[in-house]
């Protein structure tokens, strides 16, 4: 088993059963292929996970599912788009989006217009763009994760 030395997480070992693989990078990281999501074990409750890069350490990206902060999220997306990651069922989906986490967390947003998919059964993902307005790019969510978190 391979370790890295990643900037929030210290030390974690690599198991290449979990790597999964964004063949075209992601937007404005097209260097960066490989990547794990790790769970925060201090927060067991957290529904926020991270995208780590495991061709750069200190990247890593706060993701967090869609639904979670909007139930009817469900963007029309092209088949094209997703052949980079082999056959998908859609229950078997898994899409994530990245969270903005400013100094002021009240201001905290998702990336509705920019979700990663990811393929369970061939560990491959991708970064689409959404072509449309129904989803914006800073989408405010502090006050919906407080309120689940209160409920």
């Amino acid at each position: 088993m391979e370790t890295i030395t990643t900037k929030l997480f210290g030390e974690i070992g690599i198991d290449s059963e979990k790597v999964i693989e964004f063949t075209e990078g992601i937007i404005g990281f097209s260097d960066l292929t490989r990547f794990m999501l790790i769970h925060d074990a201090e927060d067991e409750d957290s529904k926020i996970t991270w995208l780590q890069s495991l061709d750069e350490p200190a990247f890593a990206i706060p993701v967090i599912d869609p639904l979670i902060v909007k139930e009817d999220y469900n963007p029309t997306v092209e088949d094209e788009l997703l052949k980079c990651i082999g056959e998908i069922q859609d229950d078997e989906i898994f899409v994530m989006t990245s969270i903005k986490v400013p100094e002021d967390i009240t201001q905290m947003t998702v990336n509705l217009k920019g979700p990663f998919v990811i393929n369970p059964n061939t560990k491959k993902g991708c970064q689409i763009l959404i072509d449309n307005d129904d989803y914006p790019v800073r989408f405010p969510i502090y006050d919906i994760l407080k309120a689940r978190k209160e409920s």
